[in-house]
């Protein structure tokens, strides 16, 4: 990481705050996009929690009408939940899937009020971040004129975060956008195991995945036994002002009970062919606990953020950590995130395995990185 523009680990500790909010679209076929939009609004509302100008966040969802549950319903209830005065939600359409020949005048108006609502909390400044899940189908649909949209996006005022997720971007909405990033699915084999997930690839949303999945399984244990415990545990990352540390003390603060999290690793980037003994004591140090994490069964959902990485770099190996998902209790779900560069063993036993392809990045044009949206 060099520089001001770089992207990276460092980069939240030393860079100053910018204003200039961003429109990041997240689209493709592969999973992790609504998940990824909700862990950017978690981790920018753990950063502004104790700021004068609290992050406040409008979720509209097209597309998602009542009589269907959505694999995020959880994680806004934990979100609404643990910050009932940050947080508003507005979901429009009906719940069945419909093509381009089955549009009824329902969807259409449905649509529109949509939109109507966006236009209006895009303009009224009173929102740090909007997000417009599954806006893109909606377009793709032809359920929205995409100038109309696209002019009302041109208008936002510069502070403004937008997000849009979903399958069928228009190229003009990928043209405006300031950050695209693709969810590619790959396939995964017959022998995989159920609940080991895995995003990896050099676009945005891997970490921010993984954060909407913490969130999803406490959203489950508040709405039902409240056993649906989450860790958090993060290779490579030993030492102080990431942007994850603000959004988990603020979980931690809201679910005690729900949330644990660890940490291992120094506070260096860690060079292939330069890694110090320390490098392997802690990756160990970081492993060891997962493994008693994983066989415990105490945990719903594990996150082992940035340990594709520590495996890249050799500091742990590929075949035992295998080993160990293979035997991970039925009722327990794994996240696993980061670049690299060799496809680990472990890959081959996921069940989810979806790729962020960076198509495009506001940092490759000179703009500070802002801490908790950005990185």
């Amino acid at each position: 990481m060099t520089g001001r523009t770089g992207i990276g680990i460092r980069t939240a500790q030393v860079r100053s705050e910018r204003a200039v909010g961003q429109l990041h679209v997240y689209d493709g076929a592969g999973k992790g996009k609504s998940q990824a939009a909700l862990g950017v609004v978690l981790r920018a509302i753990g950063l502004g929690i104790n700021s004068a100008e609290p992050t406040r966040v409008l979720l509209l969802r097209f597309l998602k009408g009542p009589g269907r549950t959505y694999d995020e319903d959880a994680a806004i209830a934990a979100l609404q939940r643990g910050f009932p005065h940050l947080i508003d939600q507005v979901r429009t359409g009906r719940a069945e899937f419909f093509g381009k020949d089955e549009i009824t005048r329902f969807d259409e108006i449905e649509a529109q009020r949509g939109w109507d609502i966006a236009k209006g909390a895009i303009a009224s400044g009173l929102y740090s971040i909007v997000v417009l899940d599954e806006l893109n189908p909606v377009l793709d649909l032809g359920l929205l004129p995409v100038e109309e949209v696209l002019r009302s996006l041109r208008q936002k005022p510069e502070s403004l975060e937008v997000i849009a997720t979903g399958r069928g971007a228009p190229q003009a909405l990928l043209d405006l956008a300031d950050l695209h990033s693709e969810m590619k699915p790959h396939a995964t084999k017959d022998c995989a195991v159920e609940g080991i997930e895995i995003y990896t690839g050099a676009g945005k949303g891997k970490s921010t995945s993984a954060l909407g999945k913490a969130l999803q399984a406490i959203g489950r244990g508040i709405s039902s036994d409240w056993s649906h415990r989450a860790l958090v545990l993060q290779w490579l990352k030993g030492g102080t002002g990431y942007t994850e540390d603000a959004a988990i003390a603020a979980l931690k603060q809201s679910y005690p009970e729900l949330i644990d999290h660890q940490r291992c690793g120094r506070d260096a980037i860690v060079w292939r062919g330069k890694q110090e003994e320390i490098d392997f004591v802690e990756a160990e140090r970081g492993w060891e606990i997962a493994k008693a994490a994983i066989a415990s069964g105490a945990y719903k959902t594990i996150i082992l953020d940035e340990l594709n990485p520590t495996v890249d770099l050799e500091l742990l190996p590929s075949d035992e950590i295998a080993q160990t998902l293979l035997r991970k209790p039925p009722a327990t779900e794994v996240i696993i995130t980061g670049r690299c560069t060799t496809r680990p063993s472990y890959f081959d036993i996921a069940s989810v395995y979806s790729e962020m392809v960076c198509h495009k990045h506001y940092a490759e044009r000179g703009v500070d990185l802002k801490r908790g949206v950005d990185f």
